[in-house]
């Protein structure tokens, strides 16, 4: 698929009928590890985030997607120049 990381997340979304919202956070902020209850789908769209969980961590770029399924430990750190994703639950 060819387009702009937010065009590719939007198609990606609509196809799979999910409503996502979109957060950005600045260079360096660090989530802490927590839990959903839900299957997370999550797309960067600008800046890098890297997820950390106990099967290691994975680095997102603009255009990469992360599904995470529901209860999975994670935390995220997110890159030198800030980080801007799109999410969405799935049931």
């Amino acid at each position: 698929m060819s387009g702009d990381p937010e065009s590719i997340a939007r198609a990606a979304f609509d196809a799979e009928h999910l409503t996502p919202h979109s957060w950005s956070n600045q260079a360096g902020f660090v989530y802490s590890e927590h839990r959903h209850p839900y299957h997370k789908v999550l797309f960067c769209i600008s800046g890098s985030i890297t997820f950390h969980s106990p099967d290691g961590d994975v680095h997102l770029e603009p255009g990469d997607r992360l599904d995470l399924s529901p209860g999975t430990p994670h935390g995220a750190t997110v890159g030198p120049d800030g980080v801007t994703c799109m999410e969405a639950a799935r049931d």
